[in-house]
């Protein structure tokens, strides 16, 4: 018997369980990851970037947990010599439209407390010359890392600590008792007296298979990405954004500089049919009848068929996928776009086709399911598994 499980071997599932050891230390954590390794989906998938909480709701979970993850992962890394970089982040206007959308996220992040500064097109040029556009914002909080290193940090210090982490451990069914969990599967099964699912793109499952009546489904949406040559990668020194219509669910593509050193171009959103299947073309049975079988999933692409239809011609031709990048960055070619793997996001939605935008958690007496954990998750992780832990107390 356990006092704690997580399920779940990503950055939220592990940042949990290290939580509860620091503020437990005589408890007994086991952390279950399907897997053979930690982070292998959405942590080791995404561009590592260190949010500044701008977008967000104020107010929302999103917005308080990631101004204070954006603090607390910096403060980590830099503690456990994690190489990071507060690079910054330009979102760039390109017409007038786009500039008076710019003016009212601007008045978002004062409502946020973010730092932000008000760019013309000429100080645009002068900071990024490689750059276009009629004005933007400059967030001077953004930054990036390797989340999958941040990740590997904190179960180092979680098994130091006497945690316990089962790789291979998938989990087909959960019992909750009045004194216990039980969860098994394949490889073996366990009991603890409180459990914690932090299952990212296999959320929704796992919270039926411990028989929550759910309002939202996980539907996978893929993010393509390209690299370019190492002779771009000093085209910009920040992040540049489009900045985003608040009438589409995604941010659009972005020029990101990775912490190794990379330039990258990405992500689009086009829908998944295999919710682990990072390969183009994947297909997966079951994930793809329960998608296409989902009348949430109806009313999401009936609300979005003309943005749907673009990011799949721009999936299937490189010449759409550049132009959205030119919109910026002119002067990129095709020949500048190199594969690079894909990632896919956990997106829940409801079943009247509201895409939830926020963190979502859901509870029982003695189980918490982490049902949509979405960007900003990863910058947010340490203070989003306080949360959780808080939760746990109560």
């Amino acid at each position: 018997m356990y006092d704690y499980c997580v399920i779940g071997g990503g950055i939220v599932g592990v940042a949990t369980a290290h939580r509860i050891r620091a503020t437990h230390p005589g408890s007994s954590v086991l952390l279950l990851e399907k897997a053979g390794r930690l982070a292998v989906h959405q942590t080791g998938h995404n561009s590592g970037v260190i949010h500044s909480g701008i977008y967000y709701e104020p107010g929302s979970l999103k917005a308080r947990l990631c101004r204070e993850g954006a603090r607390r992962t910096v403060e980590f890394a830099a503690a456990h010599g994690i190489p990071y970089e507060v690079c910054g982040k330009l979102l760039v206007a390109t017409d007038a439209a786009e500039h008076a959308r710019m003016l009212a996220l601007y008045e978002r992040s004062v409502a946020n407390g973010v730092e932000v500064d008000l760019l013309d097109a000429a100080e645009l040029v002068r900071r990024e010359p490689h750059v276009t556009g009629v004005g933007a914002l400059f967030v001077p909080s953004t930054g990036i890392i390797d989340y999958t290193r941040v990740t590997a940090a904190l179960a180092d210090e979680f098994r130091s600590g006497g945690g316990e982490i089962v790789f291979g451990a998938e989990v087909t069914a959960v019992a909750e008792s009045s004194d216990a969990v039980t969860v098994s599967g394949p490889a073996g099964s366990w009991r603890a007296r409180r459990l914690v699912a932090c299952a990212g793109l296999q959320a929704d499952r796992v919270a039926r298979l411990a028989g929550l009546r759910i309002p939202v489904r996980i539907v996978p949406f893929r993010g393509e990405y390209y690299r370019l040559p190492g002779d771009r990668k000093g085209l910009v020194r920040t992040l540049v954004y489009p900045v985003p219509d608040p009438e589409l669910p995604f941010l659009g593509v972005h020029l990101s500089p990775t912490i190794d050193g990379e330039l990258t171009v990405g992500p689009n959103a086009v829908l998944g049919l295999a919710r682990e299947g990072y390969r183009k073309g994947s297909f997966d049975p079951r994930d793809a009848r329960e998608v296409l079988g989902y009348r949430g999933f109806h009313r999401v692409a009936a609300a979005h068929v003309r943005t749907g239809l673009r990011e799949l011609r721009n999936s299937l031709f490189k010449r759409g996928y550049l132009a959205e990048c030119r919109r910026y960055c002119p002067e990129l070619t095709l020949a500048d776009l190199l594969p690079r793997e894909a990632g896919i996001r956990a997106q829940a939605v409801a079943a009247d086709g509201t895409l939830v935008h926020d963190f979502l958690i859901e509870r029982t007496d003695r189980t918490v399911h982490v049902l949509n954990a979405p960007s900003p998750a990863a910058t947010s992780a340490l203070p989003i598994a306080e949360h959780i832990v808080a939760s746990l107390n109560n």
